[in-house]
């Protein structure tokens, strides 16, 4: 279930991180710092739910 929560994972990550930096260009906020959190956060949520979805599918 690794492999699969991984291969999730990479397309999980980036979307998440991408809506993320959406949201917060969006929200006006266009310095790095803010991009670059949003992008963090995005990708550390994307963990878990590559994990859920993996477990669901297996």
């Amino acid at each position: 279930m690794a492999r699969l929560t991984m291969l999730l994972y990479s397309v999980i990550g980036s979307a998440l991180a991408g809506t993320g930096v959406i949201v917060v260009l969006t929200m006006g906020y266009g310095t790095l710092q803010p991009i670059l959190m949003a992008a963090a956060a995005g990708a550390v949520i994307g963990l878990p739910v590559s994990w859920l979805v993996a477990k669901n599918l297996a």
